[in-house]
Order: structure tokens, then C-alpha cells, then sequence
């Protein structure tokens, strides 16, 4: 080749590849655009995280201050009302926006980082059952079937009952008790992966397990268990509510939705139907949004179920 031609290669030679992630995140877009589900799920989660960050900014009262000379106030638009108290007051004359509004902390809490707990137990469970086999994914696996076969709330409510009401404990619980889900999901898709060729090739040239599950096998794994966390956090914020309403969950002094619906179950047959209706209409409005997004999530990380 002569000098000419070779200084007319060398710009093909020395640029830069296409930035991929730019790229998917161009694509992710373009998609979210076309899908007005995913965009209201989007919506609502951010005001429900904005309401949850600010809360102490945006509630009107102090969500435990008792006002007596303001018991069984009903919401602001029915006779009676006051403006004061947008949603009424409950029989100890707490305000109920702002119990509602703190609320939003423990909810999104327990379902944050439940499912991030829950995932990263299951994730590493499910790779080493996965990826070792042998009488290790036997072990695991069995562990996992075992608990698998015990009816979930069933399992939640005797292990709330047994570590007693805190937040920090009902995290634990979540995030324990949803692990095996995570721990399934990941050992079926090791093994597929384990029989791809780009695996086969990284230990056909001698790269230790460690690189190939943390660099090859792990990041295939992103899709299929981010969809799985976002629903799952949809659905601990359903048990932490039900928990909450069977008073197994945070203590009665902290607001959380679930202490709300237990409190507003007394006042269902007193003509104070409000104290459950909001809190319900939060927790519905909240696990709503999630479900939309997460229903985009699995259609952009899995083209297979794209319609």
C-alpha cells in the first residue's frame, strides 16, 4: 500500500466506534414517547417520590399534632369541613393530607429497597446455583422450592409476627421473603446463558468464573430482573399495607398507609368513610403507576413480548 493510501485510511482506522449506550438510551426514548401508559406510570411515580422526598415541605401539619377542638372532620368540600383540614381529621384530630403525605416515605421505602433486596439475594443465589450446578444447585434450589411452596402471606405474616413492628424489619422481611423469585429467574437464565456462544468462547480462552459472571453472564441479566424488582415493588407496597392494616407492620406511631386503613377500618360503619378512602386511592393511584412502568420495562428489555 502506498503512503497515500495509507493516509487516506488512517481517519477509518483510528475512529471511534458508534457510543452504544447512547444509542439505547435514543431508542428507550424514541419508545417511552409512543407509549402514553408508560408516560402517566413515569408521572405518577415522580410525584409520589417528589411528595415522599418533600414531605416536610409540603404537609400542611404535623402528621402526629392533635388538635381535639378538630375530631371526625370531614374533607374540606362536605358540611362541616374546613380548609384547613383538606381531607378531614381523623377522631384524635390529626390531619389526614399530612399523614398521607408522610406516608408516602415508609410506602416507597419498604418497596425500594425491599425489592433491591430482595434482587440482589436472589441474584447471587441464582448464580451460583446456576453457574456451579452439581449438588450446590441442588442445595439452593431446594432451599428456594421449599419456601416457594409456603403461601406467601402466610410466610410474611408469621415472620412479621415473630420480628415484631419496624421498618427496618419489614424491609428485611420483604426482602428476604421475595428473594426466591429473584433466585429462579436468574438460574434459568444462567443456563441459558451458559450454553451461548460468546460463553462458550470466553471459557474456551481460560477466563476465570469470577470474569465471566461479573463481565458476560451478570449484565445479561439487567432486563429480565429490573422488570421483575418493579413489580414486585408494586406488590410490597400492597403487603406493607396489609400488613400495616393487620398491625403487624410499622408502629402505630410512625403515618404509614397501611396504619391509616387500620385506623379508618373502625370508622368505616361511623360515617367516617374518608379516613380509609384516601389512603386506599394513594396506595392504588401509587401501585398503578408502577405496574404502567413496569409494563413498558419488560416490553423494551424483552423484544419478544413487544406487540
Amino acid at each position: 500500500m502506498s503512503y497515500a493510501m495509507e493516509q487516506a485510511a488512517l481517519p477509518a482506522l483510528t475512529r471511534r466506534p458508534p457510543d452504544r449506550s447512547s444509542s439505547q438510551i435514543g431508542d428507550m426514548a424514541r419508545l417511552l414517547r409512543r407509549d402514553k401508559a408508560a408516560i402517566a406510570g413515569l408521572v405518577i411515580i415522580c410525584c409520589f417520590v417528589f411528595i415522599a422526598v418533600f414531605a416536610p415541605l409540603l404537609a400542611p401539619h404535623d402528621p402526629l399534632a392533635q388538635d381535639l377542638r378538630a375530631t371526625r372532620m370531614p374533607p374540606a368540600w362536605q358540611e362541616g369541613g374546613s380548609w384547613d383540614h383538606v381531607l378531614g381529621t381523623d377522631r384524635l384530630g390529626r390531619d389526614l393530607m399530612s399523614r398521607i403525605i408522610y406516608g408516602a416515605r415508609v410506602s416507597l421505602l419498604v418497596g425500594i429497597f425491599g425489592a433491591v433486596l430482595a434482587c440482589a439475594i436472589g441474584m447471587l443465589a441464582g448464580l451460583v446455583a446456576g453457574y456451579l450446578g452439581g449438588w450446590v444447585d441442588s442445595v439452593v434450589m431446594g432451599a428456594v422450592n421449599l419456601l416457594l411452596s409456603i403461601p406467601y402471606l402466610v410466610l410474611v405474616i408469621v415472620v412479621a409476627a415473630v420480628m415484631g413492628r419496624s421498618l427496618l424489619n419489614v424491609i428485611l422481611l420483604f426482602g428476604i421473603t421475595a428473594s426466591p423469585l429473584f433466585a429462579r429467574v436468574t438460574r434459568g437464565e444462567v443456563l441459558r446463558l451458559r450454553h451461548t456462544t460468546f460463553v462458550e468462547s470466553t471459557i474456551a480462552v481460560g477466563a476465570s468464573s469470577r470474569r465471566i459472571l461479573v463481565r458476560h453472564i451478570t449484565p445479561n441479566l439487567t432486563g429480565p430482573l429490573v422488570t421483575l424488582a418493579t413489580f414486585e415493588m408494586s406488590a410490597m407496597i400492597f403487603y406493607e399495607a396489609g400488613l400495616g392494616f393487620l398491625g403487624l407492620s410499622v408502629p402505630p406511631s410512625i403515618p404509614s398507609w397501611g396504619n391509616l386503613l387500620a385506623v379508618g377500618r373502625e370508622s368505616l360503619l361511623t360515617g367516617m368513610p374518608w379516613l380509609s378512602l384516601y389512603p386506599g386511592l394513594a396506595i392504588a393511584i401509587t401501585a398503578l403507576g408502577i405496574n404502567l412502568w413496569g409494563d413498558w420495562l419488560r416490553d423494551v428489555m424483552d423484544p419478544r413480548s413487544r406487540r
